[in-house]
């Protein structure tokens, strides 16, 4: 097979590949060897962040995609997305017509990779654990519509809410509802390193240098119980410096797939060759990249200054010179693609108008120019991150109105700083942890944001977040989450830029490409086999 890209697109209300991997279930790896894939995601330990793939911690797309291998969780989504399904447990489902009680059955016999039984204890304690550590990622913010876990017997859980909310089967869905092993987990505090103790479809085995893992190795789990049925034994994931050396490995046979993150001129690079076997899928995403905003911070503190930004800034134009059509202008922090989408920030400021910008500067009694840095991270989002904000940088300053400097810091490095309000204006990506608008509202409005950010709106808190998840239709939502997303475009806590798709490139030799990565950014390491004919049939 020639080197060619493979386009899978959305179906109706859900982002789906429609096409199905090819090669048998149980085809496995050749000779048990391992598939190997690359990626430029970074596992690091630090003073700031010691326990990286704690699930009571993590909340990044990276450590995550660690976890959703081997912790279990009681929900998962499905393949091809919709709704979430039981996984460790055999039934799950709101008792009550509020969405305020929610009970689950464990399924019979299920067990830790030790061969520990699990019961429901310890997904209480899992639970607990993660609520009571409450860790600074803003991780448990998940958890905070919970009230009491309860159980019942071995095998019932029930999980009693503070309020209603209808996206509670997704939220168990996520790595913080992991289950761990109580044996090996402390209960008020993280476990430091990189070592792991689940029940999910595989083991893992970190090789660390200088606090980095380097290289993680999978193991097929025989303990494993649950819907996933794994297409190999073994997944070695290593981890790369930059997208060209990544680049380089896949073509050399030193690695077989190659997953984020690729850089704008790679995909166009391997989309158009045809000389090699390799192939490129191209899946919808639900990534999205905004700038956020310390609204203490004395430079932008004045509304007027965010909006200024956001009235100069051209969407258009940022991502036709970094990203081409691998990307697309965004003007909510909810993607387009989300139920409950509106685009506020293009109905209250339109094309970019600098005229407007400096009246609404002027009005305010700002001096211009603006001085501000723009800070951004130099290995979490991509290769292209320092040009998107050199581009910004360039539009802003071309304006007048603002003197811009730009300032790039490894992801350890820069995450806690951001959390500790140490930028006045910050670019952060967002992998949604579930396929809903509300997983890309309080996360940065609520209560304990995940930003960090200082920003409080009594409406959209006590209100508006609530009364979207009264709603077990989302659709029935959408009056609430129009109005979140308004106050957004006229407060400016953040400021949205773009949508991306995703991409897996990988040797003809690996079935199962189309589903490697589903539309949240995870990692499905089981879908991986050995085959021929390409990632699809």
């Amino acid at each position: 097979m020639n080197r060619k890209t493979l386009v899978l697109p959305a179906v109706v209300g859900l982002l789906a590949p429609v096409l199905a991997a090819c090669g048998s279930s149980d085809s496995g790896s050749e000779n048990g060897d391992a598939i190997v894939v690359g990626t430029t995601d970074r596992f690091t330990a630090s003073k700031d962040a010691p326990a990286p793939v704690d699930p009571a911690y993590a909340y990044d797309v990276g450590t995550w995609n660690i976890l959703r291998q081997t912790v279990q969780t009681l929900m998962i989504q499905p393949k091809g997305d919709g709704d979430p399904v039981p996984e460790a447990a055999e039934k799950c489902g709101f008792t009550d017509t509020g969405n305020e009680r929610y009970a689950c059955t464990l399924r019979k016999g299920l067990k830790f990779a030790d061969g520990n039984p699990i019961t429901a204890a310890d997904v209480k304690f899992s639970i607990d654990r993660a609520r009571a550590i409450n860790a600074d990622s803003g991780v448990a913010g998940l958890l905070s519509t919970i009230d009491t876990v309860e159980t019942q017997g071995d095998r019932e859980v029930i999980f009693h809410l503070n309020t209603s909310d209808a996206t509670f089967p997704y939220k168990l869905s996520t790595p913080v509802a992991g289950i761990v092993n109580p044996k090996k987990y402390e209960k008020g505090e993280l476990r430091e390193g990189f070592e792991l103790d689940g029940s999910g479809p595989y083991t893992m085995k970190a090789e660390v240098q200088n606090n980095e893992a380097v290289k993680l190795v999978f193991t097929k789990n025989p303990h494993y119980q649950g819907t996933l049925k794994l297409n190999n034994d073994k997944v070695e994931l290593r981890t790369f410096h930059d997208a060209e050396s990544m680049g380089k490995a896949l073509n050399e046979g030193d690695i077989d797939v190659m997953t984020r993150t690729m850089s704008p001129e790679q995909i166009r690079e391997l989309s158009g060759n045809s000389k090699d076997d390799i192939e490129v899928v191209e899946t919808p995403g639900l990534e999205i990249r905004f700038l956020g905003f310390n609204t203490d911070a004395a430079s932008v503190k004045n509304t007027a200054v965010r909006e200024a930004m956001a009235q100069i800034i051209n969407r258009t134009e940022l991502v036709s010179e970094v990203y081409g059509n691998q990307a697309e202008p965004l003007y909510s922090i909810v993607p387009a693609t989300i139920t409950g989408h509106s685009n506020s920030f293009f109905n209250k400021y339109g094309d970019p108008n600098v005229d407007k910008a400096r009246n609404l500067l002027s009005k305010a009694g700002v001096t211009t120019p603006v001085k501000l840095t723009l800070h951004y991270t130099t290995d979490h989002y991509g290769p292209a991150t320092k040009k998107e904000f050199e581009v910004l940088r360039q539009q802003l300053n071309a304006s007048g109105l603002f003197d811009v400097d730009i300032k790039g810091t490894p992801w350890a490095t820069y995450r806690p700083a951001e959390q500790k309000g140490k930028y006045d204006v910050y670019g952060m990506g967002w992998f949604p942890d579930f396929p809903d608008a509300d997983n890309y509202l309080a996360p940065f409005l609520d209560k304990g944001n995940t930003l960090g950010s200082p920003y409080a709106n009594s409406e959209i808190r006590n209100n508006l977040i609530p009364q979207s998840r009264r709603q077990a239709d989302r659709l029935s939502a959408s009056s609430s989450l129009t109005r979140i997303q308004d106050i957004v475009a006229d407060d400016v806590p953040v400021l949205p830029l773009w949508q991306g798709k995703q991409y897996v490139a990988a040797r003809n030799t690996v079935t199962g490409t189309a589903y490697a990565l589903n539309s949240s950014a995870t990692l499905q390491l089981w879908e991986l086999g050995r085959g021929t004919g390409g990632g699809n049939s």
